[in-house]
């Protein structure tokens, strides 16, 4: 099957190159481990297999366990296998991601504000918001996972 969608990347680089800096100043300051699950959660959620297998391929790389991993889609019910942080920035996720469902819940961001702090929380916010973007593109221009082209950036 032949890709007939465009490379983002190579179409619109000005923009790319905007995006990937703001991912990295997002991710800043924020823990590694952390920035997978919301992202690997956002994933999940906006049903991005190519953002999916990237995420939780780099949170194997990065040491996270495969129990973790099986249960970040679960976290509600397996609560027990994250941080009162994590689950904070799960929440914080799911409502984000699905704003459209009744925009962010007081006591989700309350809860956020709470674990993270306000500047800590502005970087979760960004994290979340170019997770989103990345899922956006990636199943916009019908991306294949299992390709992985960070590396040719």
């Amino acid at each position: 099957m032949t890709n007939s969608r465009i490379n983002f990347a190579k179409t619109a680089p000005k923009a790319f190159k905007a995006l990937i800096g703001f991912d990295a100043a997002a991710r800043a300051g924020l823990d590694p481990a952390l920035v997978e699950l919301v992202q690997i959660r956002a994933s999940q959620l906006n049903r991005c297999a190519y953002c999916l297998h990237m995420h939780t391929s780099d949170a194997r790389k990065a040491g996270e366990s495969e129990e973790r991993l099986h249960m970040v889609a679960v976290w509600h019910e397996a609560g027990h296998f994250f941080s009162e942080k994590e689950r904070a920035a799960l929440a914080l996720t799911e409502a984000v991601t699905l704003i459209h469902e009744g925009g962010v819940p007081d006591d989700v961001y309350a809860q956020a504000l709470a674990r993270f702090g306000e500047e800590e929380l502005a970087q979760l916010l960004a994290l979340i918001f170019t997770i989103n973007t990345w899922n956006r593109i990636a199943i916009t221009t019908a991306k294949v996972p299992g390709t992985d082209e960070r590396v040719a950036r």
